[in-house]
């Protein structure tokens, strides 16, 4: 038995990250309905990929029919 079967079908949270900003609570309150938030990455840019809070890899942005998914780029690999 593989060293890590056991923990096959233990649930873990992933999270596709687009990109993060820092916004005062003033800017909050002023958005509307339909506002768009300018973000610092651009279309085509990898997106981050998070497990547990930890970078596993980087993705793109795929839509199949009508729903999106993240295809996996690149694995996060140790320095």
């Amino acid at each position: 038995m593989a060293p890590l079967t056991h923990l096959a079908d233990l649930p873990l949270d992933v999270v596709v990250e687009l990109d993060r900003k820092t916004m005062t609570v003033r800017e909050l309150l002023e958005l509307d309905v339909g506002a768009v938030v300018k973000m610092n990455r651009s279309a085509g840019e990898n997106i981050d990929i998070l497990v547990g809070g930890t970078l596993l890899g980087f993705g793109e942005i795929v839509i199949i029919e009508d729903l999106m998914g993240v295809r996996i780029t690149d694995f996060h690999g140790e320095e």
